[in-house]
């Protein structure tokens, strides 16, 4: 991806009495109405979810200077945003030569993989513990949506939603400490699946979802262990070990154009 520098004269320094004119127009205006926590919260979330969606596949660019007009921030907040999402896996750094979308080595999917069977283990016993009728209802709509998004051949909503799925189990559990955990894990699950995924393969399959419900539903832990077991294994067996990268703008990738 080519980014266009713009070069001009430098700009003298604006006394803090003095409006300093909009660069990026309402990006800027907006991000400025905005507390700075809530700046980096929207592009941390913007970049997360595009991975998790897998509009943003790994080795992606995230240059400096486009996440600043996207964004309408400095280079200080976009900086930090990049670091925060290296410290979660969502982002490589390189020395002298800017950000990517981390790449997942064999290895690291090996254990990622390893780490996500033992922490799903544990939510589904948890679930199948813990589970209200609330909870269960809520389980069941969102399989509705899933099916939706399924007949409508909706693939970035199926994504989605698949991933969510996984994280609404964490959530009925009750172990705050496990969903953290799972959250970052499967991040690094939809960066792995977006560089070796099949196109045209489901990441997840509905059936196994509605499946492992119905043990929670019952309550048999060892049942909807052994289902998520089979689950996460059949999803790294169908990962395939190329990936062909598509040629779209960084504001497309991130859902933004």
């Amino acid at each position: 991806m080519t980014v266009t520098r713009l070069k001009g004269p430098r700009a003298r320094p604006t006394p803090a009495t003095e409006k300093r004119p909009s660069r990026t127009g309402t990006g800027r205006r907006a991000a400025a109405a905005e507390a700075p926590q809530d700046v980096e919260t929207r592009i941390y979330r913007a970049v997360f979810d595009s991975v998790m969606c897998q509009r943003l596949p790994p080795g992606t660019k995230l240059p400096e200077a486009a996440l600043c007009t996207l964004f309408g921030v400095s280079r200080s907040v976009v900086r930090k945003v990049l670091q925060r999402l290296a410290h979660d896996h969502i982002v490589q750094l390189r020395p002298n030569r800017g950000a990517i979308v981390a790449v997942p080595t064999p290895q690291e999917t090996r254990q990622v993989f390893e780490a996500r069977r033992a922490l799903e283990a544990a939510v589904v016993t948890l679930a199948a513990e813990r589970a209200t009728a609330d909870d269960l209802a809520a389980l069941r709509a969102q399989l509705a949506q899933e099916q939706a998004a399924v007949d409508d051949t909706d693939q970035p909503a199926w994504v989605r939603l698949a991933s969510s799925f996984h994280l609404r189990l964490a959530e009925v559990a009750g172990n705050p400490i496990l969903l953290r955990y799972l959250t970052e894990t499967i991040s690094r699950c939809s960066l792995i699946v977006a560089l070796h995924e099949p196109p045209g393969n489901a990441a997840c399959e509905h059936d196994e979802h509605a499946r492992i419900v119905e043990c929670i539903a019952r309550g048999d832990a060892a049942g909807a262990v052994t289902l998520m077991d089979a689950h996460l294994r059949d999803l790294e067996r169908h990962l395939a070990l190329e990936h062909a990268p598509r040629e779209r703008s960084l504001a497309q990738l991130l859902g933004m154009a």
